[in-house]
């Protein structure tokens, strides 16, 4: 079994369990084993057989009744647990799940008082009018679920980036690898980026089709192969994924990878430039009027030979970019090398599975010199949140850890503040004004009337004490579409408090998309790119909110984590304008310069590296939660 079937048994054991009403931490502990063999490196079948059971439980986060039920799945191929569980819950109601807005207890409601167990029996009852007069129902509920389910439908057969790059990628290194190979690169909208992607569009050079066909449709992930031609195959794998592969000659490669790419409206663009110098573009070759071809063996050629500097494929949408391209005017597009700091977090004093060291020392050894630890606040209880009391408590934890990695790296302590449904945030003022960072975040009653929803997240972006706004519609892809926020009315709050908002990296996020964070950074409103990671190996997933990012037009000096500690904690301490006594900002650059652990800032020494600790040193000692 691959890591990611044996995920997909756990995480329906956890839907399963939730519609059957099972204590949530049962239900969280498979879940969090889903997470963690989606994320593992390593096939766990491969460490199954070197170690057995011993084995598996060295893979962080997996304990031992989750390793001997892997155990039982790759020995049998069943486990006799998930089977006596689907005899007691039909298995079609985790699809009923995936309709926005039907969490486990109207999923079990609807089974056992309506019969109901797929989302075609949900649709003709929502239709009918039955679902109405149900508990905690009425006519509006009934018309979201029409529109839930609707929606759904839209997002068929799509797959989300983050499970459709690294299959991706694995294709086009072992791609890469065989001989003859000049190059391989993925097209098509994963190419560009996006959040979802249909199927996976590999194009390859190479002089002799025939081997790297054979090789491309031999693959053990393979289910049927769907056609196979001399320079075209198709095939479908065992996840339900489909791959087409192309074979181009080396000299015709970049004229074809241009035009894979896409997307259709950009191209229609190059081709009207192409008509008015008197060529025609095809994904074989530039043409002149002479019926001379122009072969190009990499994108930039084409772009050159249209008299265009090269485009980066994310800005490929037709969203002005020939049009900039033409005046030389193209964005200095942000880079994942750019980024310095992550300032969303999580540890395990809350849902997080790594201690705050282990945190600290995988994001300094990825090259960030700061990190916030933003652990959920209390009202979420599901995640551990933390009382005001044990933020205390953490913070002594965080303090001694920063004294322990010295100036390798700025701890802030934060917390990801939830937005409860009046509206008002989770922890006091002075409670929030004792912390570093404050990430202010929508988790829960997202379908909300828009009025409604819209209010709590006003109030969040007017808050003096709130530094970022995390992943602004609280959507997951793709079960779940955000909150019906008015986004004009967010964005012009934003702009006027000063207040960050975050692109989450977490693929199942990509929230704020990137529509509106190019929106956002053309009001002038600030951007933080966070990884919201919650193990060491999240924090690679940094590279997904940074495409997002590109998506949006958006440069490094755009996004606050890209500036150094001292312009970082700078802001942080200038945030806040307002309240009796002192001022936020005033009790923010107080706490940092008390912090335990932190030497004050003393004048620059002769060394630029000795000023820079310094810096550090004095902006890490404000507190402020997350």
């Amino acid at each position: 079994m691959t890591n990611k079937e044996l995920a997909d048994i756990f995480s329906s054991i956890a839907d399963l369990l939730e519609i059957k009403g099972e204590i949530i931490y049962k239900i969280l502990a498979y879940r969090r084993a889903a997470e963690t063999l989606t994320e593992h490196g390593r096939s766990v079948s491969d460490v199954w057989r070197e170690g057995g059971v011993k084995g598996l439980r060295g893979i962080p986060g997996v304990g031992e009744a989750i390793a001997e039920k892997i155990d039982e799945l790759l020995q049998t191929g069943k486990l006799g647990f998930y089977e006596k569980l689907k005899g007691e819950v039909p298995v079609t109601l985790i699809d009923v799940l995936k309709v926005p807005g039907i969490g486990p207890k109207k999923a079990a409601m609807f089974w056992k008082q309506l019969d109901i167990t797929t989302v075609e029996a949900l649709k003709v009852a929502a239709q009918a009018g039955k679902l109405r007069d149900m508990p905690g129902m009425g006519e509006k509920s009934e018309t979201k679920i029409l529109e839930g389910i609707e929606a759904l439908s839209r997002r068929s057969g799509r797959t989300p980036l983050g499970q459709a790059l690294p299959i991706a990628r694995d294709i086009l290194a072992m791609l890469r690898s065989l001989k003859g190979v000049t190059a391989a690169e993925a097209a098509g909208s994963l190419r560009r980026m996006k959040s979802t992607v249909g199927d996976l569009d590999l194009l390859v050079a190479s002089a002799d089709p025939e081997p790297v066909m054979q090789a491309f449709v031999s693959q053990k992930e393979v289910a049927r192969i769907v056609g196979q031609g001399p320079t075209k195959s198709s095939v479908e794998f065992q996840n339900g994924m489909r791959a087409q592969l192309w074979v181009h000659r080396p000299e015709k490669f970049g004229t074809a990878l241009q035009y894979a790419t896409g997307s259709k409206d950009h191209n229609v663009r190059l081709r009207e430039i192409a008509l008015d110098k008197g060529l025609s573009l095809s994904e074989h070759a530039l043409t002149k009027k002479n019926g001379k071809e122009i072969l190009c063996a990499t994108e930039a050629e084409v772009y050159a030979a249209l008299g265009l500097p090269y485009i980066p494929p994310e800005l490929r949408e037709d969203r002005g970019e020939v049009q900039a391209a033409l005046k030389n005017k193209l964005p200095d597009l942000i880079e994942t090398r750019d980024l310095k700091a992550d300032l969303h977090s999580h540890s395990t004093w809350s849902d997080g599975r790594a201690t705050i060291k282990q945190m600290a020392e995988s994001a300094r050894d990825r090259g960030l010199s700061a990190l916030a630890v933003t652990d959920h606040s209390q009202s979420l209880g599901v995640t551990g949140g933390l009382t005001p009391e044990r933020l205390r408590e953490q913070r002594r934890e965080l303090d001694k850890v920063q004294r322990e990695l010295g100036d390798s790296i700025l701890l802030l302590q934060g917390a990801e503040v939830e937005i409860r449904a009046d509206g008002s945030l989770d922890y006091s003022d002075d409670v929030l004004a004792s912390l570093d960072i404050v990430v202010a975040s929508l988790h829960t009653s997202l379908r909300q009337p828009r009025d409604q929803v819209t209010k709590r997240l006003l109030n969040a972006i007017r808050n003096p004490h709130v530094d970022i706004i995390g992943h602004p519609t609280g959507r997951l892809i793709p079960d779940r579409e955000g909150a019906d926020l008015d986004m004009d009315a967010a964005l012009a709050a934003a702009r006027e408090s000063g207040v960050a908002l975050e692109i989450n990296a977490h693929p199942m996020r990509l929230d704020l998309d990137d529509v509106y964070s190019r929106r956002a950074i053309e009001m002038g409103i600030p951007l933080a790119i966070n990884t919201d990671a919650h193990h060491p190996s999240d924090f690679a997933l940094a590279e997904f909110g940074v495409a997002t990012a590109r998506r949006s037009w958006v440069t490094a000096a755009d996004v606050i984590n890209t500036w150094s500690t001292d312009q970082l904690t700078k802001w942080l301490a200038g945030r806040g304008n307002v309240g009796a006594g002192l001022a936020p900002a005033q009790r923010r650059a107080t706490a940092i310069a008390t912090r335990p652990g932190r030497r004050n800032r003393v004048a620059p020494t002769k060394s630029p590296a000795k000023k820079k600790v310094v810096a550090k040193k004095k902006s890490s000692t404000r507190k402020k939660p997350k």
